[in-house]
């Protein structure tokens, strides 16, 4: 077993309860003019008479509506608030918080504008309806905090409804970072990616999706469990998207749990809310690697992990190697705005996670197999690159 010694780890952040409460009051939102509006003049052109000009002209050619609205460049995001963080089911007030901090990180990264809405149903066909009448007002749908399995077919079904990019960000931004995380590591280690001997802990968004973007990436050994074990072709308790997954996964036909799927391999991801037994990381195959991303308690804690791994990755800020979406969704959707796509492909997700790698590349390093969320460089290459894909497939 290959033993590495410790990381630097990040100053950790004490943060009080009168800093977290006092930067919520009113909320982290508000609207900006960008026009003026201080005299008779701007009123006129801003509102009526003049606006009346504008409205004729879209009520003649719809098109128009992308150039003289902000529709075009506007994302919603959109929650029924059942899966929020690790705090599960708790209703869309209470989800409120966490999608208006989406729109701010859209802001703040990636230059567009953002709006939460928050949606009081748990119904699928609701969800749908509601956001095919809101067409008009938005450019793209950000889904977020949806539960398993629902969120699959409502994204699916979303996607089909509309002209516009769409994507669950819990499903496809995990996806890309860790992917981008999974790159860089055996860029540092001088690994083929696609020998690799995945193991994912979860199958509910992430998992799921992480498990699909590691396939199209080459990775022919992935195997994944849910809270019942290895999800296996043989189980007769599989739901049709687990289902599904069985046939694609697990090619050694594995069964069995953790100690069984773990046992001599090389990558653990953790998408889930367990833990991992110290004693089951140590079987492990040599120069591990270890994702273990849940928050904001990892499946195993970074420094018991680093003993017995030769890279340890988190989703926290405290630890190296943070595997955070805000590297991926706000590129993705700047970029497949810009290039006027009708929907995000996996060859555009793919691209995101290469122009992730691509701005650390020639800093690589055992702490560092992505950059960090607040790397000015990021934005900008993921966008590029997620617009040139899109344009490449001909969803432009």
């Amino acid at each position: 077993m290959s033993i590495v010694s410790d990381a630097h780890t990040p100053e950790k952040l004490e943060l009080t309860d009168e800093e977290i409460f006092g930067s919520h009051v009113d909320g982290k939102l508000s609207v900006e003019l960008a026009a003026p509006l201080e005299t008779q003049r701007d009123l006129s052109i801003a509102y009526t008479p003049g606006v009346a000009q504008v409205s004729r002209a879209i009520a003649a050619d719809e098109t128009l509506a992308a150039r003289y609205t902000w529709t075009s460049r506007l994302v919603v995001v959109v929650s029924d608030g059942t899966a929020v963080l690790g705090l599960g089911d708790i209703g869309p007030r209470a989800s409120l918080p966490v999608m208006e901090g989406k729109s701010a990180l859209f802001k703040k990264f990636a230059g567009l504008n953002s709006i939460p809405l928050v949606l009081d149903t748990k119904d699928p066909d609701a969800i749908v309806e509601t956001l095919v009448r809101l067409r008009p007002s938005f450019g793209a749908v950000n889904l977020e905090d949806i539960s398993a399995p629902r969120c699959f077919e409502i994204e699916k079904r979303v996607i089909e409804a509309l002209d516009c990019p769409v994507m669950h960000d819990d499903q496809h931004g995990t996806a890309i970072v860790a992917l981008a995380a999974l790159k860089g590591a055996v860029k540092v280690q001088n690994r083929d990616i696609t020998s690799l001997r995945v193991v994912i802990s979860g199958a509910g968004a992430a998992g799921v999706a992480c498990a699909n973007i590691l396939l199209a990436a080459g990775i022919e050994d992935v195997v994944v469990l849910d809270s019942k074990g290895i999800v296996s072709s043989d189980r007769p308790d599989l739901h049709p998207i687990k289902a599904d997954l069985a046939s694609r996964t697990n090619p050694a036909d594995r069964r069995g749990g953790l100690i069984e799927a773990l046992d001599g391999a090389d990558v653990f991801l953790g998408v889930s809310a367990g833990t991992v037994p110290e004693e089951i990381i140590a079987t492990m195959a040599d120069n591990a690697i270890i994702f273990a991303m849940s928050n904001p308690d990892p499946e195993i804690h970074p420094d018991i992990a680093r003993k017995y791994a030769a890279i340890v990755a988190t989703g926290r800020s405290d630890f190296p190697n943070q595997i955070n979406n805000v590297l991926a969704f706000p590129g993705v959707f700047r970029g497949a705005l810009d290039a006027g796509a009708r929907r995000i492909t996996e060859g555009m997700k793919l691209a995101a996670a290469d122009a992730i790698l691509s701005v650390v590349a020639d800093e690589l390093s055992v702490d560092k197999i992505v950059p960090s969320p607040l790397d000015p460089r990021v934005e900008p290459a993921v966008a590029e690159a997620v617009a040139a894909a899109a344009r490449a497939e001909g969803v432009a």
